[in-house]
């Protein structure tokens, strides 16, 4: 169903606050708030990031399963702007993946800006890697089995993570799945991108946000030059993982990651992009009863079964 003019008109309305970042946590807090997680059959772990604790947490498909069994692996790095959202918040999201799927979810709860600017959450991400793919967390794990996936600011992370593990050679992803992501440094009136002017006032996630959420996450301008920021602008996308893009219709970011999707197929990587109609930014969190996320986790079954 499209986006009808009564709901043109309440989006409009909640779409013009600026970032208050205490605001914004608080709001997302409320979503740990969830009944049903006494229900999720999780475990909790960690890593360490030189001086500081990541927290990890996994989830699996069944709450029968035993943690020896070899399930197959999402690494999920969640998103929020890179400065909200935890693992807490992304409970439910979690626990569909793993039930809908028949995968173990293990969930980065990676530092966030302002106050751990970039790379700190970059870095909480590869170390997280680096111990699953390393079989350092006590669980069997494949890591030929391992897909890494995130959604806006953890598509973002995901990517990057894929570049850094490329060019560091501790270990190599085989898989991603990049929902939404953030791929570029400029969402202003300049970006090449149409999808940031048509989208970027109206629908939540406005360009001005998003400008906003890029100098909190940034710990200098020269950021915005490093292709760990902004995988889009990486002069070498080879030997890249075998990639799912998912984008929204409505959403400013659109066209940026299907840009990437498409430069990654030059450096010749296998790629499917995929847009989700009269979907917004955002979408993934509403659950299995959204027919957009049904509709993703269509694409991204069959994703996981095509290797």
């Amino acid at each position: 169903m499209a986006i009808n003019k009564a709901m043109r008109l309440a989006l409009k309305a909640l779409s013009y606050s600026d970032i208050d970042v205490r605001k914004s946590r608080m709001l997302a807090g409320i979503k740990a708030l969830d009944p049903l997680k006494i229900f999720y059959h999780t475990l909790d772990t960690k890593v360490y990031n030189r001086d500081h604790e990541v927290p990890l947490r996994v989830y699996l498909p069944e709450t029968d399963c035993e943690i020896e069994d070899p399930f197959p692996v999402l690494l999920f790095i969640h998103g929020g702007g890179w400065v909200t959202e935890s693992v807490e918040t992304y409970n439910k999201v979690c626990a569909d993946l793993a039930r809908h799927t028949s995968h173990m979810v293990i969930s980065i709860d990676y530092s966030l800006a302002p106050e751990y600017p970039f790379p700190i959450g970059l870095e909480d991400c590869y170390e997280a890697a680096k111990a699953v793919y390393g079989n350092h967390l006590l669980l069997k794990v494949n890591p030929k089995r391992i897909t890494l996936i995130g959604d806006s600011a953890g598509g973002n992370l995901a990517a990057a993570l894929s570049l850094m593990a490329r060019d560091r050679g501790e270990f190599l992803p085989q898989r991603q799945i990049l929902i939404y992501p953030c791929t570029n440094n400029d969402h202003s009136e300049t970006s090449p991108y149409p999808s940031v002017r048509e989208n970027g006032t109206d629908y939540l996630l406005t360009a001005k946000k998003l400008q906003q959420y890029l100098a909190l996450y940034r710990s200098s301008d020269e950021d915005l030059s490093n292709p760990y920021f902004a995988p889009l602008i990486a002069k070498d996308l080879s030997r890249q993982p075998r990639t799912l893009i998912i984008t929204a219709q409505y959403d400013p970011l659109r066209d940026e990651g299907e840009a990437y999707g498409e430069k990654l197929r030059q450096f010749g990587n296998e790629v499917e992009i995929r847009r989700i109609r009269n979907a917004l930014h955002g979408y993934f969190a509403l659950g299995i009863q959204s027919r957009h996320v049904r509709q993703s986790y269509q694409l991204i079954n069959h994703f996981l079964k095509g290797v």
